[in-house]
């Protein structure tokens, strides 16, 4: 049985984040690692997707220099959204395999996170209309992936004990009208994201049939497949329309203070 490797790296800068991840893709392309979650939290930081509209990024230069929050055009689908401490960022790089099912793979996404919201007594939900996990009309999760020759990239944002107030300066996934919460917002609680990271490796482990191997940080390799690295577009290449993590290139387009 294949098995999912899992590890907490802690709070990383998106960019470095985004350079891991292609490394990963090129390594588990090339059959070189299993299947890897990279679990973490960001810096304040909005991505910017190929949907995004001007209207979507409410604050200027200013405001963002002010709030130090970096902005970053993206290579995805999607429009725009908001990472920052105190939000469970997860990043499975995984095989899928030739004849994959792309709504399957969402789904299985959702359900690890619906059970990773309820172990903190939070009931989440799908929504009929938008990709992610939802309190009433309120987005707890978004979730969003790319998948090239078979192989998973970016993943899920869980908001834990994240500052709410940092989706201020954009509309949320481009959805106007609705808003989001978080655990710490539904519950009055604010759980560690180390406790939550492995609590969300299981479920997400177990929502694809997988024994879940939890190792250091450390443990995840970070040298690329030299041979195989930039096959990360093209050909068999599928990014869903939601908002959030399927990135594939970054560009910054304001800098922290």
């Amino acid at each position: 049985m294949r098995k999912l490797r899992a590890a907490w790296l802690g709070r990383v800068e998106y960019s470095a984040a985004w350079e891991w991840q292609r490394e990963l893709f090129a390594a588990r392309l090339a059959g070189h690692v299993p299947d890897t979650a990279l679990l973490l939290e960001h810096p304040p930081t909005y991505t910017l997707g190929r949907r995004t509209r001007p209207r979507d990024l409410l604050y200027g230069e200013d405001e963002l220099r002010a709030r130090g929050i970096e902005v970053f055009e993206v290579d995805r689908g999607g429009r725009a959204t908001c990472h920052a401490p105190g939000q469970l960022v997860g990043y499975p790089i995984m095989a899928l395999g030739d004849r994959y099912d792309v709504l399957g793979y969402l789904r299985r996404l959702e359900n690890a996170l619906i059970a990773t919201a309820a172990d903190y007594g939070v009931t989440a939900a799908r929504d009929p209309e938008h990709t992610g996990v939802w309190v009433g009309s309120d987005k707890l999760c978004a979730i969003g992936v790319k998948i090239t020759r078979g192989i998973t990239m970016h993943g899920f944002a869980l908001n834990v004990a994240t500052d709410l107030g940092y989706f201020a300066g954009i509309v949320p996934c481009g959805i106007k009208g609705r808003w989001v919460t978080s655990i710490a917002h539904e519950t009055g609680e604010r759980p560690g994201l180390h406790e939550v990271a492995a609590r969300a490796a299981h479920h997400l482990a177990a929502a694809f049939g997988s024994p879940l191997e939890w190792v250091p940080g450390a443990a995840i390799e970070r040298s690329p497949a030299p041979d195989v690295l930039e096959v990360h577009a093209g050909a068999g290449e599928i990014v869903t329309p939601d908002c959030a993590l399927q990135a594939a290139g970054t560009e910054k387009v304001q800098g922290r203070v």
